[in-house]
């Protein structure tokens, strides 16, 4: 039954030559018309163009920064494996292409045969007489030698589409593959920019321990005076000495901290350890970024973000790879052909009357499989289904993902304005009670309790840098965008 009914319309297919399967179509998402924490501070509204989101570290301002990210991408070993993967897809999807083409094989040589006199079909008439005579007949020579030159010829007419099905398929592969080389590029990079901040955030962070206990060694040197002149107490000098002893304490957690942010971007640069100490002997501050982010429109994301784009790439690979599935159960046109010379001498190989050919034109159809064909497209179909369901979940949750981030930025941005102006205020807190201590007009505690306020707040002004500087790699990176200096900037 089911043959009677795919016969005319595969008569159809072949005088047409239609391919078979479904069509695929990018699937249309309903999107915000703005994100809802656009306006945030620090970042702009609708109308950015993808182009301002590329080599945005330069806002930083780092000349170090700068060429430590055109390293990374050119020397980290994950981004030369990418690179190999995509010259991987690139052979794949020609190999494919290749079933298009007729397979063409030529080959010339010598051959000889000898031929059994006891052969059950040919010694009779090697060995046959004439009755009348008696004289060897030799209808068959038993030894044959022969020279030949020519080719083989082979092709099968993609009449439904299967071959180019698959090229179809093969071809998305590869910009998959491109698109996971920008994807871990953007990875990589936004994980050096993070260790390099975070290791200049620590040298930082040790500087001011260092500057307090330099100070605090001068307060103590102060306590002592005034207890030797009778003014001061042994508990003013035992919490100036305390107090000095815990600041003391953060240096080697700090010198830590630092260590395995300069190790992190040895690792990402494919360099030595001696190395990276050698790249970064030079202390320097800790970078503001002194730029705006531009957030663009919602739409915008989905040709940004590498993860979306994977996901609509998988979609259209697998829906070529289902009309593959379907092209296969109808019927394939075979044509093959083997032209050429054959001559028992060699001077005679090449004359006219030494062409010898074959050809012939057929056409196969797995007309029974058990229901193998029906269930592999029905695999397909439900693997299709899958990479639906995985792209929508991919939109939300970047699109989550930038909201919850615009948020954060705004408000680390806010934090930072807040702790720089009380650690501004403490300045003048410690300076004024040394004053009142130096006059007899108030005991050490007064001193101890402001510089443990200005010590704490220095540092959470440079703690609360990195975290805007997270929050700023966070959001670049969940707008995505193409982050590759392969061009220069």
């Amino acid at each position: 039954m089911k043959l009677l009914k795919l016969a005319p319309l595969a008569v159809a297919l072949i005088v047409s030559g239609c391919a078979v399967g479904p069509d695929y179509q990018v699937p249309t998402t309903q999107l915000q018309s703005e994100y809802l924490n656009q306006n945030i501070q620090g970042t702009i509204a609708a109308g950015a163009h993808a182009e301002q989101l590329h080599a945005w570290w330069y806002q930083f301002n780092d000349p170090v920064l700068n060429q430590l990210v055109v390293d990374a991408q050119n020397q980290a070993i994950p981004l030369k494996v990418a690179a190999e993967r995509i010259k991987m897809a690139q052979s794949y999807q020609t190999a494919i292409e290749s079933f298009k083409v007729p397979t063409v094989n030529i080959g010339a040589g010598f051959g000889n045969a000898q031929i059994s006199e006891n052969d059950p079909l040919l010694g009779g008439a090697i060995t046959a007489t004439n009755p009348l005579t008696g004289e060897a007949l030799g209808l068959v020579d038993d030894n044959n030698s022969a020279f030949f030159a020519g080719g083989n010829i082979a092709w099968q007419a993609d009449l439904f589409g299967q071959i180019d099905r698959q090229s179809q398929a093969a071809a998305i592969r590869k910009e998959q593959a491109v698109i996971m080389r920008e994807g871990l590029t953007t990875l990589i990079t936004s994980d050096v920019i993070h260790n390099y901040l975070q290791m200049r955030g620590a040298e930082e962070r040790k500087q001011i321990a260092l500057d307090t206990v330099s100070d605090q060694k001068r307060t103590l040197d102060l306590v002592k005076l005034m207890v030797k002149s009778g003014y001061g107490s042994k508990l003013d000098e035992a919490q100036a000495k305390a107090m000095l002893a815990v600041t003391q304490s953060v240096i080697p957690q700090l010198e830590i901290a630092e260590n395995a942010h300069r190790q992190r971007l040895a690792i990402l640069l494919g360099e030595t350890p001696k190395q990276a100490l050698q790249r970064f002997s030079q202390n320097m501050p800790l970078p503001d970024f002194t730029g705006v982010i531009p957030t663009g429109l919602p739409s915008d994301l989905l040709n940004r973000r590498p993860d979306i784009r994977m996901a609509e790439r998988e979609m259209a690979a697998l829906n070529q790879e289902q009309g593959a599935a379907i092209a296969a159960q109808y019927p394939k046109v075979f044509l093959t052909g083997s032209p050429g010379v054959l001559a028992k001498d060699f001077d005679d190989l090449f004359s006219s009357d030494s062409v010898a050919w074959l050809g012939s034109l057929g056409i196969s159809w797995n007309v029974f499989d058990g229901g193998r064909g029906d269930a592999m497209v029905e695999l397909q179909q439900a693997r299709f289904d899958v990479s639906v369901l995985r792209y929508q979940h991919s939109v939300i949750a970047a699109f989550g993902e930038v909201e919850t981030l615009l948020q954060g930025y705004g408000h680390s941005q806010q934090y930072v304005q807040l702790v720089i102006e009380a650690e501004a205020e403490t300045t003048i807190a410690v300076n004024k009670a040394k004053s009142l201590y130096k006059a007899g007009l108030s005991d050490y505690l007064s001193i101890l309790d402001a510089q443990r306020q200005q010590n704490m707040l220095k540092d959470r002004v440079v703690a609360a840098k990195l975290q805007t500087a997270h929050m700023t790699i966070g959001l670049h990176k969940a707008l995505g965008g193409n982050w590759s200096v392969e061009d220069g900037v």
